[in-house]
């Protein structure tokens, strides 16, 4: 029997939206706003790298050396102004099939939602508005809060212990991971990776709803 969940935390990117690039335009965009160079972040990142992790990849690759104090700054500035811009036209942005009807299940069902994503709380969020999807969720942990993805997964966790006295020794007890096939990987990939459960897309039924 799987339970039903106190909290579910969401993955933004090839969980809940397909941006149609517009994250790639945006730091594109960036580094030619900034440096006059263009940025190719498919070159020099792979997926599921966070955002401070892209910046500094990239910037590594395109300008041959690694940034050194604030120099990521105004890229990340620039990008979120670029990113906000973008994502109203690109052309094929698409929420994923099911994940405004499992966001809701979830929320009548009286689960505490959650984001927990690489990219940066702007940028984030930011993705989600075409879909009003933000409406969903009550916090979050961001590549902004930390580079690294299982320290975000903790910060996360820790969040919503906050917000109610019984979730911390609920969450306690441990998380368990529900990988959705939407992305990169598919369901063997998924499994072999560690996840509890794995969902072909977010229209199969959610564990423990």
């Amino acid at each position: 029997m799987v339970t039903k969940p106190v909290v579910a935390l969401f993955d933004v990117d090839e969980t809940l939206v397909h941006t149609g690039g517009a994250g790639a335009r945006a730091w594109n965009a960036a580094f030619e706003q900034v440096h006059g160079l263009p940025a190719d972040i498919g070159q020099h990142t792979s997926a599921g790298e966070t955002d401070p992790q892209v910046a500094r990849e990239t910037f590594r690759g395109v300008l041959g050396r690694a940034p050194v104090g604030d120099e990521l700054d105004p890229i990340y500035a620039q990008y979120l102004l670029h990113l906000s811009d973008d994502i109203w036209k690109s052309a094929e942005y698409r929420m994923l099939s099911g994940a405004d009807q499992v966001l809701q299940r979830l929320i009548d069902a009286g689960v505490i939602l959650g984001i927990v994503s690489g990219a940066m709380e702007g940028a984030a969020r930011t993705k989600l508005m075409p879909a009003n999807l933000n409406r969903f969720f009550l916090f979050g942990a961001y590549g902004s809060d930390s580079p690294d993805r299982p320290e975000l997964t903790r910060i996360a966790i820790e969040k919503a212990g906050r917000l109610h006295a019984d979730l911390a020794a609920a969450l306690g007890a441990g998380a368990v991971s529900v990988g959705v096939a939407t992305g990169k990987y598919g369901k063997d990939e998924l499994e072999a990776a560690g996840a509890t459960h794995v969902l072909g897309s977010l229209e199969e039924p959610f564990p423990g709803i």
